[in-house]
């Protein structure tokens, strides 16, 4: 069994003797492109731009201001030169002045209208009118009923209207006022001296309405002020 081994055998000489180092220049000659490639990049690099800031120049001071004009000088006074015509008669001032002579108007004469006007006055104007009579008296302040003054007797009575809406609240009372009465015996005047709201107007309206006989006083008729009631009931 043994007999039959056989011993391999080894071919040297193959391969050519030159592929090994071909292959080893190749490897080396890939690994320097890888690093020297990269290297040389960096030189085409863009170059970054440069900055450049501008700076504004401060703005000039501003001019001097121009100096106060000079007063002018004050322009003299001319005199107005009179103009003289010689054409003009001389102005010779009278050495004596006679009075004047004209219409007399003498002295007037008792009865005399001659010349004149019907009530005229010595020394009046020509058509002028006579005095204005004097303005008539102011009219008496009314006195207040009492003492040697008696009330006016009412010659003409009005009812007052009694309000709804007083009738329907159920409001009744008395309201006293107080009246002026002028010289005709008519009430001038009226104001509410004791006051029931819902009835001062109707009492008011009413007593405006009254008449009275006049009030002499030294037998002359003056207006007087009295105090006046208004009753007011509902039935």
């Amino acid at each position: 069994m043994f007999g039959d081994v056989t011993t391999p055998t080894v071919r040297l000489g193959s391969q050519k003797w030159y592929t090994l180092p071909l292959s080893i220049l190749a490897h080396v000659g890939i690994f320097a492109a890888l690093i020297i490639v990269p290297l040389m990049a960096t030189d085409i690099l863009p170059t970054p731009p440069s900055m450049m800031a501008f700076v504004a120049a401060p703005p000039p001071p501003p001019p001097p201001p121009p100096p106060p004009p000079t007063p002018a000088a004050p322009q003299p006074k001319v005199q107005p030169v009179p103009v003289q015509n010689p054409n003009a008669a001389p102005v010779e001032a009278p050495k004596e002045i006679k009075p004047e002579t004209g219409n007399n108007i003498g002295e007037g004469v008792p009865g005399g209208v001659e010349g004149g006007v019907p009530g005229g006055v010595v020394g009046g104007v020509v058509g002028g009118l006579p005095e204005a009579p004097p303005p008539p008296p102011p009219p008496p302040a009314p006195v207040r009923v009492g003492g040697n003054i008696r009330a006016p007797n009412k010659v003409k009575d009005v009812k007052p209207v009694y309000p709804p809406i007083a009738q329907s609240a159920r409001v009744q009372g008395v309201v006293i006022i107080e009246a002026t009465i002028g010289p005709d015996g008519r009430v001038k005047d009226a104001k509410v001296l004791r006051s029931i709201p819902l009835l001062d107007q109707a009492a008011l309206d009413a007593v405006k309405q009254w008449v009275f006989t006049p009030t002499l006083l030294n037998g002359v008729p003056v207006p007087v002020i009295m105090t006046v009631t208004v009753n007011f009931t509902l039935q």
